[in-house]
């Protein structure tokens, strides 16, 4: 998952979390969770959707 971040290990997370719970405090971090999940959801199926939904290319005729 966090593939692209390969030296980070628990300690750092847990400091990190330490530090986003005194920026954001414990009534935000819920919210702000769940809108990143709503975002990367929404993100997931706008993906998915476009590759799996053909494609339809209309031509018209032209009337001479």
């Amino acid at each position: 998952m966090l593939a692209f971040i390969p030296n980070v290990g628990v300690p750092e997370m847990l400091i990190l979390g330490v530090v986003l719970l005194l920026v954001f405090g414990p009534k935000r971090l819920p919210e702000i969770g769940r809108s990143l999940g709503r975002g990367l959801r929404e993100f997931k199926e706008s993906v998915s959707g476009i590759a799996a939904e053909p494609i339809e290319v209309r031509v018209e005729e032209r009337e001479r």
